[in-house]
C-alpha cells in the first residue's frame, strides 16, 4: 500500500488546490514545499508580491488622487524599500498563514524539502539536513512553476544586473532602470517604477507590446506611462549589458548605449523542472521546461498529472488554481468538467488593464462582423468622483445576433470589471441584457450600460439605413 493516495509537488495556486481538491474526496494527500516557499512562488516572489508593491506604489506616491489634488500631491515625499516592503511581508505572511490553515483544516500532509522522482511512484526528499526520505504514491501532480528564464550571455548580480525576483529585494529605489523585455512582467514593473519616479527606459526587440492585448488599449497605456516619462525602445536588442561600479551600461544592437543604475532581465520564464528527475519517472520536458499533458492534465505517464505554469500557456495563477483542481477530481476518479473558455486575463500595469474573450484584430482576421461600444470613464459620476478620466471600457457586439465577442477595459478597477462581461458571455448573454439592466449609481460598472447602449445605437443606424434601400 502506498504511504499517500495523492503527493503533489508544489504548494503554488496550482498545487494547493489540487491537494485540498483530493483531500475534499477523502483522499490521503502530501504537498511536497522547500521551508520558505509555502504558497511557492506567487505567494513569495511573484504576484502576490507585486501587487501588493503595486498598491504600496499607488498609494504613497497619491497618483490616483493627482487628478482632483493637483500634479505635486503626494502622501510621502521621499519613498524608500522600507516603505514599500513593510507592506508586502505582511500580506506575503499573512497569506502563508491562511494557505497552512487551509492545508492542515483539510488534514494534507506538508512534507518539507525539494522533490525528485526515484521512479513512477516514489518521490525523493531532500530536507534542510541533506537526508533523503522516499514517499510512494498512487497519484502524482508535478506543480512546481517557474523561475525566471536567466540567459547565459547576461551577468546577473541581483543588485545592478537583476530578474522580477530580485527586484523586490532592491536595497532602495533606483533613479534610472532599463527595463529588457516589454512582456507582462516587465510593464508592470516598467510602470510601477514610473510611477515612484525613476527614469526608466524599456528595451524590446519586437515592434510593439502585449501583442495578445486590444491595439487601442495598448496604446492607451503606453500614453500614460510616456506620461510617466517611461522611454520605449522598440525593434532593439540588447547586445551586451556591463556592469559598473556606479550602475550598468546596456549596449544595443544598434549601436545606442543605455545608461542606468539598474538594469532588469524580463526574458520570460523557465519550468523548474530540472531537479526532479523526470526521466525516472519516465518523463521529460521541453527546452522551456515545460511539460506536456493531455486534455484531463495527465502526463504520458497516466497516474502522473501536471498543472500550472510548468505546462506552459495561459501560465496564470487563476488558470492554475482550476487546473490543479480539475486534475485531482480526475485522479480520484470524479466527473469533472472543463477548464472555462473564457478565462479573463489581468495585467496589473498602471492603470490596469483587463479583458477577456476576442481583440477587435482576431474578429477582423477572422472576417467576424462586429459593432464598438465605448464608454469612457470621464463621462461617468464615479469616474469624476475617484478623479479617473482616462480609463475605458470597450465591448466588441456580433453584428449578426448581438451576443458579447469581447469586453476589453483600461484603468481604475479594471480586473475586477471585466467579470460582469466574463459573466454575460458565459451565459451566452446578448447586448440587449447589459441595455436593460440597471447598474447602481454611481459606480464604474455603469460604463457596461453606457457601452451597450453606444453599440446598440450604432447597429441602430445600420439596420435603419439598410432598411431604406
Amino acid at each position: 500500500m502506498a504511504d499517500f493516495d495523492v503527493v503533489v509537488l508544489g504548494s503554488g495556486p496550482g498545487g494547493q488546490k489540487a491537494a485540498i481538491a483530493a483531500a475534499k474526496l477523502g483522499k490521503r494527500v502530501a504537498v511536497i514545499e522547500k521551508r520558505n516557499m509555502i504558497g511557492g512562488v506567487c505567494i513569495n516572489t511573484g504576484t502576490i508580491p507585486s501587487k501588493t508593491l503595486r498598491e504600496a506604489v499607488l498609494y504613497l506616491t497619491g497618483l490616483n488622487q493627482r487628478e482632483l489634488y493637483g500634479a505635486s500631491y503626494r502622501v510621502k515625499d521621499e519613498i524608500t524599500v522600507t516603505d514599500l516592503g513593510m507592506r508586502t511581508q505582511h500580506v506575503i505572511g499573512r497569506e502563508i498563514q491562511v494557505i497552512r490553515a487551509q492545508l492542515a483544516r483539510n488534514h494534507v500532509t506538508v512534507l518539507q524539502g525539494t522533490g525528485r522522482f526515484l521512479d513512477p511512484y516514489t518521490i525523493g526528499i531532500t530536507g534542510e539536513d541533506q537526508d533523503e526520505k522516499k514517499v510512494t504514491a498512487d497519484k502524482i501532480v508535478i506543480a512546481t512553476g517557474t523561475s525566471p528564464a536567466r540567459p547565459a550571455s547576461v551577468e546577473f548580480d541581483d543588485k545592478t544586473v537583476i530578474d522580477s525576483d530580485a527586484i523586490l529585494r532592491l536595497d532602495r529605489v533606483p533613479e534610472t532602470l532599463v527595463v529588457v523585455g516589454a512582456g507582462v512582467i516587465g510593464i508592470e514593473y516598467a510602470s510601477m517604477f514610473a510611477a515612484l519616479g525613476t527614469k526608466v527606459t524599456v528595451i524590446e526587440r519586437r515592434e510593439r507590446m502585449l501583442e495578445f492585448c486590444d491595439l487601442e488599449i495598448v496604446e492607451a497605456l503606453k500614453y500614460h506611462l510616456r506620461d510617466l516619462a517611461v522611454t520605449f525602445r522598440f525593434g532593439e536588442s540588447v547586445a551586451a549589458v556591463e556592469r559598473r561600479p556606479r550602475g550598468a551600461l546596456t549596449l544595443l544592437e544598434s549601436g545606442k548605449i543605455i545608461p542606468a543604475d539598474c538594469v532588469m532581465y524580463s526574458a520570460g520564464r523557465q519550468g523548474k523542472t530540472a531537479e526532479l528527475c523526470l526521466e525516472a519517472a519516465g518523463l521529460s520536458a521541453d527546452d522551456r521546461g515545460r511539460i506536456k499533458v493531455d486534455e484531463n492534465f495527465a502526463t504520458e505517464v497516466p497516474h502522473i498529472y501536471a498543472v500550472g505554469d510548468v505546462i506552459g500557456f495561459p501560465a496564470l495563477a487563476a488558470t492554475s488554481m482550476e487546473q490543479g483542481r480539475l486534475a485531482a477530481q480526475h485522479a480520484c476518479g470524479e466527473p469533472s468538467g472543463d477548464l472555462a473558455e473564457l478565462p479573463p486575463i489581468g495585467i496589473y500595469t498602471i492603470p490596469e488593464i483587463s479583458f477577456v474573450g476576442r481583440s477587435e484584430d482576431e474578429l477582423t482576421r477572422d472576417k467576424v462582423p462586429f459593432e464598438v461600444g465605448i464608454s469612457r470613464y470621464r463621462e461617468l459620476a464615479r469616474g469624476q468622483i475617484i478623479g479617473d478620466s482616462y480609463g475605458m471600457l470597450k465591448l466588441l457586439v456580433s453584428s449578426e445576433d448581438r451576443r458579447l465577442l469581447g469586453v476589453h477595459v483600461f484603468g481604475t478597477g479594471a480586473t475586477e470589471l471585466v467579470h460582469i462581461g466574463q459573466t454575460v458571455m458565459g451565459c451566452g448573454g446578448t447586448v440587449d441584457y447589459l441595455v436593460n439592466a440597471v447598474f447602481n449609481y454611481p459606480t464604474l460598472a455603469e460604463s457596461y450600460k453606457v457601452a451597450a447602449l453606444d453599440a446598440m445605437n450604432k447597429m441602430r443606424t445600420v439596420a435603419r439605413l439598410t432598411a431604406d434601400l
